[in-house]
């Protein structure tokens, strides 16, 4: 449904505010297509307060996820003029008053409605990754690490599974066939998590978080252009503090002779 023109210019101030061109992606599976509207907007109003409006006033089936609208639940995700962003979090005031917005739905995911896709495939790729595996001998409560370690963990927790990373990475964006092999630079960042906890045990119950990241999780199809850091709203070095040094780790294990003869005298001893 297309707006009624109110014979106002984008960018016309109306007393309470101005009115804005908008270009909403409409449709579902079966395809759609980028519907114009003209929208009123407020002073310190973000591009979800806008669809919100446009909602209320003029297309009241148009389908969003969202929930808490304070960039903290991940829910809003969309595509604002071709880049990954919360729109929670996107301030009207960044564009310029004449411009036309134009928002879709995430690229790298399935088109369920509107703006809403199927973001199934994160979920799938997190069942994938195995969980921390606790030490022997240490009940909860007893775990001691250094505030080093828990400050470099510390970070990757920021991380609100908004899947922007994931959808920007031209790695599945632009390669439907590579979704089988890769987990994504949200959950090659959780193995790499895992990896440096100094308290995880998994090595010592048969499980190579190393060597799964690059055969099972798809870590050689990352080539670190950081665009996934470029989009991350909690602001997570993901490509240098969490898939460059585990890329650097799985490395050093598979192919430093000196690592390699340590790993096995100290799987001798074991």
């Amino acid at each position: 449904m297309t707006a009624t023109d109110t014979g106002a210019g984008a960018g016309t101030p109306t007393g309470r505010g101005y009115e804005a061109r908008f270009r909403i992606w409409r449709g579902d599976a079966e395809g759609g297509e980028l519907r114009d509207f003209r929208v009123e907007v407020h002073e310190g109003e973000v591009v979800l307060d806008i669809v919100h409006r446009l909602q209320a006033t003029q297309a009241a089936d148009l389908a969003v996820r969202w929930n808490c609208k304070a960039g903290k639940c991940g829910s809003c995700s969309a595509e604002v003029n071709g880049r990954p962003r919360l729109m929670c979090m996107t301030r009207m005031s960044t564009f310029d008053r004449s411009e036309t917005i134009t928002v879709t739905p995430l690229r790298a995911f399935p088109v369920i409605r509107d703006l809403v896709t199927d973001v199934s495939f994160n979920y799938q790729k997190a069942r994938e990754v195995p969980a921390f595996v606790p030490p022997q001998g240490l009940a909860p409560g007893e775990y001691r690490m250094q505030q080093v370690d828990v400050d470099r963990s510390q970070e990757f927790r920021k991380c609100i599974e908004c899947f922007l990373c994931q959808d920007t990475c031209h790695v599945v964006r632009d390669h439907e066939e590579n979704k089988p092999a890769f987990a994504g630079p949200r959950f090659l960042m959780r193995v790499a998590e895992l990896d440096m906890h100094p308290l995880d045990a998994a090595e010592a119950e048969g499980l190579d978080r190393k060597r799964t990241a690059q055969e099972e999780h798809g870590l050689g199809y990352c080539n670190i252009t950081k665009c996934c850091t470029e989009v991350c709203p909690e602001g997570i070095k993901i490509t240098d503090n969490a898939l460059i040094p585990l890329k650097e780790r799985a490395v050093d294990r598979k192919y430093d002779p000196l690592v390699w003869l340590g790993s096995k005298i100290t799987r001798r001893k074991s």
